[in-house]
């Protein structure tokens, strides 16, 4: 068995600051000089393993995937604010609403939602002054805030609510991140009052959510929409999800629905803006796309270059940049063993950038993703996750990408000033100030 390369500790220590401010730099400046798996002992003295090799990734997420299961980072400290649901629970519990819930977002039900999805869109572009510079990431936020809540409620009267609602998320992400990262300060955030304070915000939250499906249910109404389709969804005994349990799926959703989607395109924007050859033969795609009419489902079959865009901005920028795994039981892959109970960071981030496995690693190709088939790079491209546990609203978040690309691409030229964009690594990868310039263009 091989021996895995040690970070020292006191490494960790000085650069804590550095990591808990972002960690994704240190973990390249360590790959770079161990290679492609080592250990880390953290403050709080439990050894973690970093890993970017794609066999031992695969192995983990899909051929022995039952052997591993999220961390308490996960299924405790993030569940104790948006709640059991797909994304923070385990074993039969998760088995058990994936079940119920993967219907909800099947290709043909998602369909029926692709109306209501460009309805939202279309709204929150309005926001867009043409001839203008703007921070696109909190423009894409409210777009993507405001497409989930459409598509979950059917209503434009709620969008107070949804506001607050929004910042609850965000406000909370920032206490789970200095948990997840400041370990050894538990007892200063629970003497402080802080975590009491946003374990609050949580409730507050919850409280909104519960007031509407009240409504909803009041009303009687059918609307067609994935509230309706997780208060029909039964266990196979027949019953419907308790209220706690559906809130708790609703707040899934909106937190990861939201903001990954935010993210990828924000990070997909700002590098169109800073290749015009690549944005020039996006809009030549989309120029006489009209969304009001026809089969929306048959129109995305016309936009392979769109979709090539945004995958080639998530191999970049992965809204997952890293999945945590810990071992159920004692394993062996690729000469290495990993011990019952082992934490174990796989670095999608760094896989997607490795430059044994992508020609030219760095820069924004979307080519690559053209007349290609994807099991040729399927072993190194996980912006979605992999095996069961990978995100079940993935074509819904492609599907409002897409066509969001369309809608800007075809009435603004984007660029930017910036020379860089800046990377904030919270729970999900996200840019830090992304100003473009949306110029009009000449046939709008």
């Amino acid at each position: 068995m091989h021996k895995l390369p040690k970070v020292p500790h006191w490494r960790v220590i000085l650069n804590a600051k550095r990591i808990l401010k972002n960690p994704i730099s240190f973990h390249r400046e360590i790959f770079e000089e161990l290679g492609a798996i080592f250990t880390v002992r953290t403050p709080a003295g439990e050894p973690v393993v970093f890993t970017k090799n794609p066999k031992i990734i695969r192995h983990v997420l899909q051929k022995n995937h039952g052997n591993y299961k999220k961390s308490p980072l996960q299924t405790e400290d993030l569940a104790n604010y948006i709640g059991r649901g797909l994304l923070t629970s385990e074993g039969e519990h998760w088995l058990v609403h994936r079940r119920m819930i993967q219907p909800a977002f099947h290709k043909k039900k998602l369909a029926d939602l692709l109306q209501i999805m460009c309805q939202a869109i279309k709204g929150e572009l309005l926001q867009i002054k043409e001839n203008t510079t703007l921070d696109v990431y909190p423009l894409m936020g409210d777009l993507a805030f405001q497409v989930v809540a459409k598509s979950l409620f059917s209503r434009s009267d709620i969008r107070e609510a949804m506001a607050k609602l929004q910042h609850i998320t965000e406000v909370n992400q920032q206490m789970v991140i200095r948990e997840m990262r400041q370990p050894y300060l538990q007892w200063w955030f629970s003497l402080s009052g802080m975590k009491n304070r946003h374990l609050g915000y949580a409730k507050e939250g919850r409280d909104i959510l519960n007031t509407i499906i009240e409504e909803r249910i009041s009303s009687e109404k059918e609307e067609n929409d994935l509230l309706d389709m997780l208060l029909n969804a039964k266990y196979d005994d027949g019953t419907f999800m308790s209220r706690q349990q559906l809130i708790d799926e609703v707040l899934i959703l909106f937190t990861a629905g939201h903001e990954t989607t935010a993210n990828a395109l924000s990070f997909t924007l700002f590098l169109l803006a800073k290749n015009p050859e690549i944005q020039e033969k996006l809009y030549q795609e989309v120029k006489n796309i009209n969304i009001d009419k026809g089969n929306l489902a048959e129109i995305f079959g016309k936009l392979p270059y769109a979709k090539a865009c945004i995958e080639e901005a998530m191999r970049l920028y992965p809204p997952v940049y890293v999945i945590d795994r810990v071992a159920v039981e004692d394993d062996e892959v690729e000469g290495h063993t990993f011990k019952k109970d082992t934490l174990i960071l796989l670095s999608i981030y760094e896989l997607q950038r490795e430059q044994n496995f992508w020609e030219y690693p760095d820069e924004y190709r979307p080519e690559r993703f053209l007349d290609i088939d994807k099991k040729e790079y399927s072993a190194y491209y996980y912006p979605f996750g992999a095996g069961p546990r990978m995100c079940v609203g993935n074509n819904f978040a492609m599907f409002e990408m897409i066509l969001v690309l369309v809608e800007v691409i075809k009435k603004y030229e984007v660029s930017s000033k910036l020379n860089a964009i800046e990377i904030n690594p919270l729970i999900s990868l996200k840019p830090k100030n992304v100003p473009l310039y949306f110029k009009m263009r000449v046939n709008n």
